[in-house]
């Protein structure tokens, strides 16, 4: 399966990992290659870091610490300690180096746990300023992705029109002409 990044937050989209978190629950960092070949699709690095199974058990304790805190952020609850101090811990390392290059092109450089730093950094900003009340959860039954609403009146209800909105409003139209 093809990774999304339409969560507008790349801890967001980390999160989008994880598919229908309460029903089906799929996984789509199964392998440390997979996590690797995120990075890159998430336009982290520009070339693919290597990525030993201790990492991706690791990779994917962040992921849950932030699903976890967005959810809370949706609820109104407050935020786990554990998974804070987990995200803290995280964001402490180094980022992403970035390179202007010859061609006047941006380089992205680093290993695994710069990419994991940057996208604890870009979830500790979304999670401890004011676009966190932006957090939303997918309306579709099943979904369970976390996006960024970024709609005028705060209305959008799907994380992607072209798949769960869709299907919502197919699934609305059959009902209505069922009877």
């Amino acid at each position: 399966m093809d990774f999304t990044f339409i969560s507008g937050n790349p801890g967001l989209d980390l999160a989008g990992t994880v598919g229908h978190r309460r029903h089906e629950r799929w996984e789509l960092l199964e392998s440390p290659d997979d996590l690797a070949r995120w990075t890159v699709a998430a336009g982290l690095l520009d070339a693919p870091p290597a990525v030993d199974p201790t990492a991706l058990v690791a990779a994917r304790d962040l992921r849950e610490a932030i699903y976890r805190l967005a959810r809370a952020s949706c609820d109104g609850t407050g935020y786990g300690r554990a998974d804070r101090e987990l995200l803290n811990q995280m964001a402490a390392g180094m980022p992403v180096g970035v390179r202007l290059d010859d061609g006047a092109s941006v380089r992205r450089v680093g290993d695994l746990a710069t990419a994991m730093a940057t996208v604890a950094r870009e979830s500790v900003e979304l999670l401890g300023g004011p676009l966190a009340r932006k957090i939303r959860e997918c309306d579709e039954e099943q979904c369970t992705r976390l996006y960024l609403d970024g709609s005028r009146h705060r209305s959008r209800r799907w994380c992607d029109m072209r798949e769960c909105g869709n299907r919502a409003k197919a699934a609305a139209f059959r009902a209505r002409h069922r009877t």
